[in-house]
C-alpha cells in the first residue's frame, strides 16, 4: 500500500502562503522565515522548503496568527512628490496612503519621487512578484517629455543599449509621440525597470527628462484616472495581468539550454582556433556609459611598451689610418 503524504507535504511553500497573506514579496517573506519570525503549529520554522496547509495548520508571524485576507488589487495615478516605498524615514506622503484600505498593501514595482502615472498596489505578494520579476518581461509603457528633439540615431542608441554601471540597459521600443517647440514627447517601452533607468539613458544621449509618466503595465492602461485617484481592479483584470507572466516568461527551457550549450561549445572551439591564428588586438571592457556598437566600445586596449635592450650599440671599428687623422 502506498504511503499517504502528510498535509504539510501536499501544502504550499511557506513563503508563498505568507506572500498571499500580504506580508510582502516572496523574497521578503523568505527573510521573515530566515530571521526566525515564523511559527507553524507553535514550532519555529527557519527552512525555506517548508510546506504548510493554512486550512489545517496554524501559522504565526511575530507571535500573531496568520489571517488569510481576500486578495485586493488597485491602480493608482501617482502624483509627483509621492514615494513608492512603504517605509520612508523622511515621512513623505506614500502611494499606499492614497488607498483607504485596512489591508497591508504594497506597491508593485516603483516609480521615483519625481515621476508620475500608473502604479499598481496589492496585498498579493505572489502576483506582485510575477509582474515585477525581469524573468517574466512584462512591458511597462511611459510617455516622457524631453528637452530638444532626439535624432533618429539617438533613438537607435536607446534601442541598442548603453553600458550603465550595473549592466547593459536598453529600451524595448521608443518612438516620437509629439513635438512641442523646444521639447518632445517620447513613448518608451521597458521590459525591466532599473533605478532611474529612463532618465539615465536619455541623459547619455544628451536629453534631459522634463516629465515622466507611466501610462501602462502590460495590457492595463492608466486611461483617464485623475492624478492622486485610485481604481480597484476587477478579478478578470488582475487575472489577465497574471496571464501575461505565463506567455512572456523568458526562462529558457531544457531544450533551449542544451542547444545553447552545444552552440557555446562549438563557438568556443572556433574562437580558440581563431585566437591561435589571428593577431587582432584585445578589446577593453566597456566603460559605464559606453554606447553599444559605438567606436568607443570597440577601442583596442593599449599595449604595454616593449622593454628595450640595455645592451650598448656596437661601436664601429675605425682603421689606424683614420685614427691618426
Amino acid at each position: 500500500m502506498p504511503k499517504q503524504r502528510s498535509s504539510a507535504t501536499e501544502g504550499e511553500r511557506l513563503q508563498k502562503v505568507l506572500a498571499a497573506a500580504g506580508f510582502g514579496s516572496r523574497r521578503e517573506c523568505e527573510t521573515l522565515i530566515l530571521e526566525g519570525r515564523v511559527e507553524v503549529d507553535r514550532t519555529l520554522v527557519t527552512e525555506l522548503g517548508t510546506r504548510v496547509n493554512p486550512d489545517q495548520q496554524e501559522v504565526r508571524v511575530d507571535g500573531d496568527p496568520l489571517k488569510l485576507r481576500r486578495r485586493t488589487y488597485y491602480a493608482i495615478n501617482k502624483p509627483a512628490g509621492v514615494v513608492s516605498t512603504n517605509r520612508d524615514p523622511q515621512g513623505r506622503p506614500r502611494v499606499v496612503d492614497l488607498v483607504p484600505s485596512q489591508d497591508r498593501l504594497f506597491t508593485v514595482g516603483r516609480l521615483d519621487i519625481a515621476s508620475e502615472g500608473l502604479i499598481l498596489v496589492t496585498n498579493d505578494g505572489e502576483w506582485a512578484n510575477r509582474l515585477t520579476h525581469p524573468r517574466y518581461g512584462v512591458h511597462k509603457t511611459y510617455v516622457v517629455r524631453v528637452a530638444g528633439t532626439p535624432s533618429v540615431e539617438e533613438l537607435r542608441v536607446l534601442k541598442r543599449g548603453v553600458h550603465l554601471a550595473e549592466a547593459v540597459a536598453r529600451v524595448e521600443n521608443v518612438k516620437i509621440k509629439k513635438r512641442h517647440g523646444r521639447s518632445t514627447d517620447l513613448e518608451i517601452v521597458l521590459k525591466e525597470g532599473r533605478n532611474r533607468e529612463i532618465r539615465r539613458l536619455l541623459a547619455r544621449v544628451g536629453h534631459k527628462v522634463l516629465t515622466l509618466t507611466r501610462v501602462a503595465v502590460g495590457t492595463y492602461k492608466l486611461g483617464d484616472l485623475p492624478s492622486g485617484a485610485y481604481r480597484k481592479l476587477t478579478v478578470s483584470e488582475a487575472k489577465k495581468l497574471l496571464e501575461l507572466t505565463h506567455s512572456q516568461s523568458t526562462k529558457p527551457t531544457k531544450k533551449r539550454r542544451r542547444a545553447k550549450k552545444r552552440a557555446t561549445g562549438s563557438d568556443s572551439a572556433n574562437r580558440n582556433q581563431q585566437a591561435s591564428t589571428s593577431q587582432t588586438p584585445r578589446v577593453q571592457t566597456p566603460r559605464a556609459g559606453t554606447i553599444i556598437g559605438s567606436i568607443d566600445e570597440a577601442a583596442p586596449a593599449k599595449e604595454a611598451p616593449r622593454k628595450t635592450s640595455r645592451r650598448k650599440p656596437a661601436q664601429k671599428k675605425t682603421s689606424r689610418r683614420n685614427r691618426s687623422r
